[in-house]
């Protein structure tokens, strides 16, 4: 019986988040609603309570769920390449790779990498699943530097107190000069994939994806200079 109850459960809450899913798809993250959930399963408002507890859990599993989808497509194509010392093919496959991922799911996109959700406070549960991409990239800045790729840029120094406080929550060997210098590939990299994904490259580049392949190819040349 006990086996049953479990396997009842855990179908309700897969299609809860599959019906949160498309809500958020259709209606946005701000508008997700516990009570219009349960009326598209056939279940009353109260009952749904029993799996998520607020609108809040409900949106913090969805974004959690976005964030492990990303990390492990990047982790993904980050380990396709057989050869861990093409650090340029590596950058090339995790930065298509995520642009892929935001144009199949923009709505999953969106919920990660849009405006914020008001009143919505991340708690302290996302923090893995949402390192879990930019972790691929700093893994390939630390393999950088462990094959003897050096980056000699002054960083500023607000950002050298950032990356020290950074290296006490995180294992973050890198210096200084190649941490900057992956995010701000990183940086350069989400906001193309924003721009395209959000519509701002209307009329200004309209080739799909020619402005994203410049810059991943910029940026290959400053990380690996």
């Amino acid at each position: 019986m006990a086996g049953k109850r479990e396997r009842v459960r855990a179908e309700n809450t897969a299609e809860i988040l599959r019906l949160a899913r498309a809500q958020v798809e259709r209606d946005g993250a701000g508008n997700l609603s516990l009570r219009e959930v349960a009326r598209d399963l056939g279940m009353v408002s109260s009952a749904i309570y029993r799996y998520f507890a607020s609108r809040d859990e409900l949106l913090t599993r969805l974004i959690i769920d976005s964030y492990d989808r990303l990390g492990a497509i990047v982790e993904a194509a980050d380990s396709a390449l057989s050869s861990r010392d093409d650090f340029r093919g590596r950058w090339r496959a995790m930065s298509h790779s995520i642009r892929n991922w935001a144009l199949e799911s923009p709505a999953e996109y969106t919920l990660l990498f849009g405006t914020p959700v008001p009143g919505y406070a991340a708690p302290q549960d996302t923090i893995g699943p949402a390192s879990r991409y930019t972790n691929v990239l700093v893994g390939l800045v630390l393999d950088m530097e462990a094959a003897g790729h050096t980056a000699s840029e002054v960083v500023p120094a607000a950002l050298r107190r950032d990356f020290a406080a950074l290296r006490q929550r995180l294992a973050v060997p890198a210096n200084d000069a190649m941490l900057m210098r992956g995010m701000v590939a990183w940086a350069n990299l989400m906001g193309a994939i924003s721009l395209e994904l959000f519509g701002h490259l209307h009329n200004v580049v309209d080739t799909p994806g020619a402005l994203f392949d410049a810059i991943v190819e910029v940026q290959a040349e400053r990380l690996f200079a």
